[in-house]
């Protein structure tokens, strides 16, 4: 025989053989037990199909009802999804001996299991299939609790039990689950509170509530930094408004007992879509700015108690669908805006107090009394009769008593001010009254979180969104007075706010145009970039194009350092400026602590920021401010960069310390401390390597390095 003499090649047809007896034993068992669930589900249409000759890892059975994948002979996903959606299995259906024939295929990551009359409490042993991700039994009949062995499902992201009879309260051991992301419970039976594990849930963005009878107070979900939908509505939660976290895409709390006041921070919820706080109680003042929102196409607040005056030239973004003021207690005019988009929207405002006729509004004096009846308004006590000398004279006594409480607190707070000047200069710092601010987070980095625990020493306003009328009145029209300079990237202004606050207002000019949806990872990595270190962001506005709604221009507004570049104060030329050793010291750390900022301070990091000294600012107490630094929304959605004189440099003294993002950056701070070390400027690259050498040799400069960036070293 010819494999006589050539044993290898035996060997290897013999392999060849044992494996496809394998595969073929693999598969068979697979058939077997689909073939097995088909009976058990009493032959559904969708499974209409299978027989003893069905191929099912090889069969296009990729249809909207019927979906089998294999990964080599072991099936990892398995869809079905029947017509059973009012009737059970009949009455000799066994969920257990379901389960026990489902965890045969023990490869199974995905798993949907919709509308096939499955009825019965689910077995814990489910959780055998160890290596589920996405698990979905909508529209059966399973009733009793979720089973707490799924907390051994490490790998689970999706779960969803929608439309069946589960009971009893929420698991309370949800925090288990720390893949997932999407929970939906909607149309089920559950009962109870929500606990506040739930709120430990750090992936999640999806938590789905609805049609349930859950009630009490919402725990806090202002850390599940993730979250873009909630879903609560028709149940019985209240009566305060829920925590969250500010990326928020949908939220729903239609139909419940809630009865406080709308925090003013949804004004900044800038992702947000769909809005619907309909049949509830909530009471206080309306938000115009709600009206406005970047992204918002569903708006719903009607049936509640909720007041305030609207007036003809609010503000409404265009995308608009649906405006549901309907039933509250506001007075004024219809915004113009609503009026105009009321031929391609469905606004209804019925059943205030608003001045036109249309929709069936109530008088002026309804509104006032409803109001009074909530306690949203002081009601006037009756007093009794008091004389007028008496009541002069405690007009009087309270006058002189507040005058002279005043003049108190003032000694005081003047005493307290001269003793602190003699210990610390003040530090100058730029404030203002925003209504609220981004406190992003979709990652939870801890580096991250404890550079923003330090914001409030900064001193910096809360980072938020501007209007263009705030940007246009800070720059007085965008007068050439206010120009200070012009690059590639677009036009930087000087501005002032109504609060006195000066700012530097960065145009950009986008070179396509883009919804503002495309904007929010952009805009979440800028609100993050605010550092002792960093000329921080405190907010940005949006020019949209009155034709599509498109962003035509981006404004960047940060803060305003007037004391000129670091180069300036230790050029020859600039001798009055001159800075002290110490001085030198502090602005070479506080770069240094600028880019480890920009590196680990924040997801994603900032990088390849082509520092130059020209691009450190120093404020009026010297402490110096990175103030150029790489943003993804320049190169990326606005003008194309040109090329400088830095960036030659950097290239052709060593191409091999750009090999990585990180150490570009290593490179120019270590060319900005060469430059604050021999106090001039570093003009070519001949003199970046001759004086390198010199210092590399040595200890200095991995001296410092190290205690900089002791993770790149």
């Amino acid at each position: 025989m010819a494999y006589k003499h050539h044993p290898s090649v035996f060997l290897v047809f013999v392999t060849v053989l044992l494996s496809i007896h394998c595969s073929e034993q693999l598969q068979s068992s697979h058939s077997q037990t689909l073939l097995r669930i088909q009976q058990l589900l009493n032959f559904p249409v969708s499974l209409s199909n299978w027989n003893n000759n069905t191929d099912f890892c090889n069969t296009d059975s990729n249809s909207s009802s019927l979906n089998v994948v294999c990964y080599g002979d072991t099936i990892t996903q398995l869809h079905i999804i029947g017509e059973r959606r009012d009737t059970p299995l009949p009455r000799n259906f066994s969920i257990d001996s379901f389960v026990t024939t489902l965890v045969r295929l023990p490869s199974l990551k995905v798993l949907t299991l919709v509308s096939l009359g499955i009825w019965g409490p689910l077995p814990g042993k489910i959780a055998r299939l160890s290596s589920l991700e996405i698990f979905n039994m909508s529209s059966n009949f399973l009733y009793g609790s979720i089973p707490q062995e799924l907390t051994l499902l490490s790998s689970l992201q999706t779960l969803i039990f929608d439309n069946n009879m589960l009971a009893d309260t929420f698991p309370r051991w949800i925090d288990s689950l720390q893949a997932l992301t999407v929970l939906s419970l909607k149309n089920n039976k559950f009962n109870g509170s929500l606990p506040n594990s739930l709120g430990n849930v750090e992936n999640l963005r999806t938590l789905s509530l609805s049609h349930n009878h859950f009630y009490g107070v919402v725990p806090d979900l202002s850390g599940l930094t993730n979250l873009q939908v909630i879903e609560l509505d028709d149940n019985a939660f209240g009566p305060q408004f829920p925590q969250l976290g500010h990326k928020l895409v949908t939220l729903v709390l239609r139909n419940n007992r809630f009865r406080s006041g709308i925090p003013a921070e949804l004004s900044s919820y800038y992702q947000l879509e769909r809005f619907d706080i309909s049949l509830n109680s909530f009471v206080g003042p309306f938000q115009p700015g709600l009206l406005s929102l970047p992204s918002i196409t569903y708006l719903n607040i009607s049936w509640n108690k909720l007041t305030g005056m609207l007036f003809e030239n609010l503000s409404c973004n265009s995308e608009l669908d649906v405006v549901d003021l309907s039933s509250n207690l506001l007075t004024g005019s219809l915004p113009r805006c609503l009026v105009s988009n009321s031929s391609d929207s469905t606004v209804l405002y019925a059943r205030n107090c608003l001045d036109t006729v249309n929709q069936n509004q109530q008088p002026q004096p309804f509104c006032h009394t409803e109001a009074l009846a909530v306690g949203i308004l002081p009601e006037r006590k009756k007093h009794k009769q008091v004389s007028t000398v008496v009541l002069s004279l405690g007009i009087v006594g309270g006058t002189l008593g507040g005058v002279a409480l005043v003049l108190l607190i003032f000694f005081i707070v003047r005493r307290g001010n001269d003793r602190s000047k003699t210990k610390n200069p003040p530090t100058r710092l730029i404030s203002e009254n925003a209504a609220s601010g981004y406190t992003s987070k979709l990652l939870s980095d801890a580096r991250y979180i404890s550079q923003t625990k330090k914001l409030g020493a900064v001193g910096l306003p809360t980072y938020r969104s501007f209007s263009l009328e705030e940007i246009e009145s800070a720059t007085n029209y965008f007068d050439r007075a206010s120009l200070m300079g012009e690059d590639s990237y677009g036009k930087m202004y000087r501005g002032q706010l109504k609060n006195g606050s000066l700012v530097a207002i960065r145009c950009v000019e986008m070179k396509k145009r883009y919804s503002t949806q495309n904007f929010v990872q952009h805009i979440e990595l800028i609100s993050k970039l605010r550092h002792r270190h960093l000329v921080s962001a405190v907010g940005h506005c949006f020019e949209c194009s009155l034709d599509d709604s498109s962003v035509s221009k981006v404004f960047l507004v940060f803060e305003y350092v007037p004391n000129g570049t670091l180069r300036n104060w230790i050029s020859d030329e600039h001798a009055r400026k001159s800075l002290s050793w110490t001085q030198h010291i502090g602005a070479a750390i506080g770069v240094a602590k600028g880019i480890q900022f920009l590196h680990t301070g924040i997801v994603p990091g900032v990088y390849s920021n082509d520092l130059k000294i020209e691009d450190v600012l120093l404020d009026q107490n010297l402490v110096a401010k990175i103030s150029s630094y790489h943003l993804p929304l320049l190169s990326n959605m606005g003008k194309v960069r040109c090329g400088n004189s830095s960036s030659g440099l950097r290239n052709s003294s060593n191409s091999k310390s750009v090999k990585h993002e990180d150490k570009a950056d290593i490179y120019d701070f270590g060319v900005i401390l060469l430059e604050l070390i021999l106090g001039r400027q570093i003009k070519t690259a001949n003199d970046a390597d001759a004086f390198r050498d010199l210092v590399i040799t040595g200890t200095l400069f991995h001296f410092l390095c190290a205690i900089f960036f002791p993770c790149h070293f």
